[in-house]
């Protein structure tokens, strides 16, 4: 019988650890779903017909459309932007030490070409709304535990480990119920 991820074995009673999906991680991989090839393409597009953008901007853009779910890596972004430009679909120009990108004519008929959802909605089109929270949620608490690295007090430190243990525990407790 399965639990989760867990499955109740036929001999023996205990469970183990079964992984329906790669990894362990559901569709979504380790650092979120994971977009089809072309999608940051048709993203870096759609994203510049809105307004002149740099590449972090972009990042920051499809992760905020997406509630968190998909976050474009800087390897996937600017070698993207590299590529749109040698095509002359689109056009960098320094702005206050930051090269901020525009669409091109070209690049403007290749984004009005575009038919169907938007990227940013193709990555969650389908996916459980309770799964996206849990993953925002997640990484709401990883930008914390990244502030009390970097700004707590080691009596704070402590206190969070703490509770971080005890949290990690009741998690397992949660996977390990019976339904």
């Amino acid at each position: 019988m399965t639990y989760g991820r867990f499955e109740r074995s036929r001999h023996g009673g205990g469970t183990h650890r079964r992984h329906r999906h790669r990894h362990g991680y559901g569709h979504f991989g380790r650092s979120g779903p994971r977009a089809r090839r072309g999608d940051v393409r048709a993203a870096v597009l759609a994203l510049l017909a809105e307004r002149p953008m740099h590449g972090y901007e972009m990042i920051k853009q499809l992760e905020e459309r997406t509630g968190g779910a998909w976050r474009p890596s800087a390897g996937s972004i600017y070698p993207t932007l590299q590529l749109l430009e040698d095509e002359g679909l689109i056009a960098g120009e320094e702005s206050d030490g930051k090269r901020r990108f525009t669409l091109t004519d070209e690049g403007e008929r290749a984004s009005e070409e575009r038919t169907g959802a938007l990227p940013w909605d193709e990555v969650t089109a389908g996916a459980d709304p309770d799964q996206l929270r849990l993953w925002r949620s997640a990484q709401q608490l990883r930008a914390a535990l990244g502030q009390v690295m970097y700004a707590a007090e080691p009596e704070q430190r402590v206190r969070v480990r703490e509770l971080l243990d005890q949290t990690r525990k009741q998690i397992y407790a949660i996977l390990a119920e019976d339904d």
